[in-house]
């Protein structure tokens, strides 16, 4: 029998494992074929409305500029991402979604809400409650740990 511990190690890992492979299938499958998970995840940083920073969108994903900067030539390159000089300040880069950028954006958060729901068809009002307050500490355990 195996304890609690490595339940709950197999059951996170997998459950990670499991929504990263559904969602590059998704993409591959779907109409943004030419997207990976790590793209569309940077699409969701930069969000649907108004412009952002390179170092505001870095922060997000938890990643360097330089990081960043790759991956946006990568999104420009391929029309999903606008980019441009501050007027204020030349030095600072502020991008955009365009709007194929934008559809991708629709088409994923669609495809969340769609998995969200799936999963909560099956449980019972007290069971979503249950499974929301576990994320919730789940979730703050980990911001603590990104903090430190």
């Amino acid at each position: 029998m195996k304890n609690t511990v490595s339940v709950l190690n197999e059951l996170l890992v997998d459950t990670f494992n499991e929504i990263l492979s559904i969602e590059q299938k998704a993409l591959h499958e779907g109409v943004f074929k030419d997207l990976s998970v790590t793209e569309i995840h940077t699409i969701e940083a930069i969000g649907m409305y108004g412009t952002k920073t390179m170092s505001e969108v870095a922060g997000i994903l938890r990643i360097t500029v330089g990081t960043l900067t790759t991956a946006i030539n990568h999104l420009v390159k391929k029309e999903y991402v606008e980019r441009k000089k501050s007027e204020k300040d030349r030095r600072v880069v502020q991008i955009s979604l365009s709007r194929k950028g934008k559809l991708a954006y629709r088409v994923h958060e669609r495809f969340h809400a769609d998995m969200v729901k799936a999963i909560i068809k099956e449980l019972t009002t007290e069971e979503e409650q249950v499974l929301i307050n576990s994320l919730d500490k789940l979730n703050c355990f980990f911001k603590k740990k990104i903090q430190l």
